[in-house]
């Protein structure tokens, strides 16, 4: 089994750090990027279909979309795992995959922190850490990267030896060693019991940062994307739907899918009646603004963000909603309610829970508002390759 020597670590302050790229460039830079793997449904289905992003230096953004979305799948297209059909991909300026380029994953400059971490089992921590850099490279920084991580004191432990997040730590270490341009994280905290994820991924942006080193993120939680992200790229079935700041997703969602999913908000059918909009639990306002402006009257297939706040619910026998599920949040309750073939959330306050299987009314608050959208506002391709 290979050892480490103490004496091969220099201290975690001798390293200075440099942004790996000039500050007028792009992380990551994805132009009309298609993808389908080959033998699905005869080769038909998109698993990307035209994604435009832009990555800028120093920023985290989320990949953030439900499970078989695209989000693992464009990860690997930029590691270079995986090749497009189409587009092109660039890193720091530089074309990486497009017609008449692929560079190899290695060659790529990017870092990667996978979800099960894939460290090395024969090496310590920091043989771990110093695997990946060149005999050139100044070992100081896997020093001072140990230290920034709270792992100084574990470096000669063995992977088996080191809790999960002791090792997720170690695998953000090992991928930040040779100073990536832009690491790419798939998933890292999923297998982390609760309190280790709350704190490992408040810690993330701030490690980013003291490395100049950009990050994009795979995950499924709207709350972690949220939290951490300086902007959050929603994606579902393979289409880009709204790339903007948490605080533009969660007051300006582009489609109902967003509102949907990374607001857990309802949506339901709505129609005009004369310059009214009514939905199945009554009359609504809808919302204006200049990303949301208001449907026209004579549109008529609609639909309707509605918060779960915002729907009163209390028993009764007679009524046509029936509750399918609760969850309990500590102050309050959040039931899934059924009514006719549309399925709601609704969130109400701890005095008198409602049971499982109960039937029951509901309505909209007086002064809901809501916002609206085309019945179809997912975002269509401009353009399907052969």
């Amino acid at each position: 089994m290979l050892q480490s020597h103490q004496s091969d670590r220099p201290s975690p302050d001798s390293t200075v750090l440099h942004a790996p790229y000039p500050a007028s460039l792009h992380a990551i830079e994805l132009q009309g990027l298609w993808h389908r793997f080959p033998g699905g449904c005869g080769g038909s289905e998109w698993t990307l279909q035209g994604i435009d992003l832009r990555l800028e230096r120093g920023e985290l953004v989320g990949l953030l979309g439900p499970s078989g979305c695209g989000k693992t799948t464009l990860l690997r297209l930029i590691a270079g795992f995986e090749w497009p059909q189409r587009g092109v991909i660039r890193l720091a300026g530089r074309e990486v995959s497009g017609p008449n380029c692929c560079l190899a994953p290695e060659r790529r400059g990017v870092g990667m922190v996978f979800q099960d971490y894939a460290l090395f089992p024969h090496l310590t921590a920091w043989g771990n850490v110093c695997f990946g850099l060149r005999q050139r490279q100044n070992k100081g920084r896997a020093a001072w990267l140990l230290n920034l991580l709270g792992l100084s004191e574990l470096a000669e432990r063995y992977p088996h030896e080191l809790s999960g997040g002791q090792r997720q730590r170690l695998a953000l270490a090992r991928a930040l060693a040779p100073e990536p341009a832009v690491v790419l994280l798939d998933e890292p905290f999923s297998n982390l019991d609760v309190e280790v994820r709350l704190r490992l991924r408040s810690e993330l942006p701030t490690v980013l940062a003291q490395c100049g080193t950009s990050g994009l993120i795979v995950t499924h939680d709207p709350e972690e994307a949220l939290a951490i992200c300086d902007r959050v790229a929603v994606l579902h079935d393979g289409r880009l739907h709204q790339c903007a700041s948490p605080q533009q997703l969660v007051h300006q969602p582009a489609t109902s899918f967003v509102g949907r999913f990374v607001l857990q908000g309802n949506v339901l059918p709505a129609w005009w009646q004369g310059s009214d909009l009514h939905t199945l639990l009554g009359p609504v306002q809808p919302l204006s603004g200049p990303s949301l402006p208001r449907l026209s009257v004579q549109e008529a297939a609609v639909e309707v963000l509605v918060s779960p706040d915002d729907i009163e619910l209390e028993a009764d026998d007679s009524g046509a909603g029936k509750v399918m599920g609760r969850e309990f949040l500590g102050r309050s309750w959040l039931y899934q309610v059924e009514q006719g073939d549309v399925r709601l959330r609704v969130r109400r306050p701890m005095d008198m829970p409602l049971q499982i299987g109960q039937h029951c009314a509901l309505r909209l608050r007086p002064a809901a508002v809501v916002k609206t959208f085309p019945a179809t506002s997912s975002p269509q391709p401009t353009f399907v390759p052969s």
